[in-house]
């Protein structure tokens, strides 16, 4: 399973929310830069970049600190938030992000996500935020109607390199991922899925794995900046 350390980036700064409200931002680093080295010198693989200001504003808010963050590791990351059309993909793809999420555009403009899909085999990510199972967008601001798994089934054989799934009812709220509507949503595609939302321990780690669905992957944020997780155990529970 791969771990992915969480930057969320509000004006320039590495911070987490609770349930995506902008209001109850805790800073934890104002160098965002460093704290991706700190990440990468920990052993983590990749890195989880969402730019929190351009989910909201709809377009990207934190380019100087992704380049700057991009510059400073080696490891691949992958980069949400804002991100809604083409030439938004095209820019940041071609400057040296691994793989870009879609979320908005994902319920919005399906065909953006399959053309990109489709031009950049393996790069394109799908993320899909759910608050009671609805798919929410904007930041997060607006929930729909659609169920997650639903919008998931609408990517099949599409060429999207994975779904990152949150529980926002979850997330930063130090509550434990939600396994079951994880495992539930892996089951019901064959795109592998990575778990977002509520990751505690070690514990959470442990149980995606056991659940023998098709986790790709989980992403951490809160208790690794809060020290609940310690990335050497994380990674071991990890490999095992």
């Amino acid at each position: 399973m791969i771990l992915y350390p969480a930057i969320d980036l509000k004006d320039g700064r590495c911070v987490r929310l609770r349930q995506g409200d902008m209001a109850q931002a805790t800073t934890f680093n104002t160098d965002a830069a460093a704290q991706a080295r700190s990440f990468e010198t920990a052993g983590f693989e990749w890195l989880h970049v969402v730019d929190l200001n351009g989910a909201f504003a709809g377009h990207s808010a934190n380019g100087e600190t992704i380049r700057a963050i991009r510059s400073a590791i080696r490891i691949p990351m992958q980069l949400g938030g804002g991100i809604r059309d083409m030439a938004g993909i095209d820019a940041w793809l071609e400057a040296g992000v691994t793989r870009v999420i879609l979320g908005t555009a994902a319920l919005r403009n399906p065909t953006l996500v399959k053309d990109a899909a489709r031009n950049y085999p393996g790069r394109i990510a799908v993320g899909i935020d759910a608050r009671d199972g609805l798919v929410a967008v904007e930041g997060w601001a607006e929930t729909s109607a659609l169920l997650a798994t639903d919008l998931a089934k609408r990517f099949e054989e599409s060429g999207v390199a994975a779904i990152i799934f949150t529980d926002i009812a979850r997330d930063g709220m130090m509550q434990g991922v939600n396994v079951a509507a994880t495992a539930a949503l892996a089951r019901a595609v064959s795109i592998p899925v990575i778990a977002s939302g509520g990751v505690s321990g070690i514990g959470d780690i442990e149980a995606l794995i056991e659940s023998r669905a098709s986790i790709e992957g989980v992403v951490i944020g809160r208790a690794l900046y809060d020290g609940r997780i310690d990335p050497q155990a994380a990674l071991a529970a990890a490999r095992r």
